[in-house]
């Protein structure tokens, strides 16, 4: 496994290690040995899955703490653009967003720690978006963000004349009037 930091701390891209052949390949999605060995949150309770066509876009989501989750975000079919924005008060980055690609074919996972908002586009025809949560979905916690808030300015890299996108992600508010109680340490 293959840890690679982002230019916001705590946000890491995971690149499993794989073994493919003739029969096809072979990896370790998750390792709670391998995660605690790199002082990774690994607790995780939850696992959800999405399908999604080409032009969708889902977010920016969180739970407010106490209830804030930890994701290990990957792709079984298709690929994403996959984006998380720090929500953390204090951090020199606060309101900073970063974006990777994460796709079935590149097997990279993105590491996403309590404190950011998260959200993807769909860039293949389909995905099919896999992650674990280290809290339960609790929907008296649930916040959001508005995709399409100028101060984030995000490339979701789509056109903005195809994005497909939930009526209720439509009118979270924006950064500057969404309710956050995360902190950074």
């Amino acid at each position: 496994m293959k840890i690679i930091e982002t230019p916001i701390t705590g946000l890491l891209i995971i690149e499993p290690r794989v073994f493919a052949d003739e029969r096809g390949y072979f990896f370790e999605s998750f390792s709670a040995t391998k995660f605690a060995e790199n002082g990774l949150i690994s607790d995780f309770v939850q696992d959800n899955e999405s399908k999604s066509h080409y032009g969708v876009i889902r977010g920016l989501h969180y739970q407010l703490a106490p209830y804030a989750q930890t994701k290990l975000i990957r792709v079984v079919r298709g690929t994403v653009y996959d984006v998380a924005v720090d929500l953390r008060a204090g951090s020199p980055t606060f309101g900073r967003w970063y974006g990777v690609i994460v796709s079935a074919s590149n097997k990279r996972q993105f590491y996403i720690p309590k404190g950011f908002a998260h959200g993807f586009s769909v860039l293949s025809e389909y995905a099919i978006f896999s992650y674990k949560c280290d809290e339960f979905y609790n929907p008296k916690a649930e916040r959001g963000i508005r995709f399409d808030d100028p101060a984030l300015n995000i490339d979701w890299r789509l056109p903005a004349e195809l994005g497909v996108i939930s009526e209720k992600d439509k009118i979270h508010p924006f950064l500057a009037d969404a309710e956050i109680n995360f902190k950074f340490e």
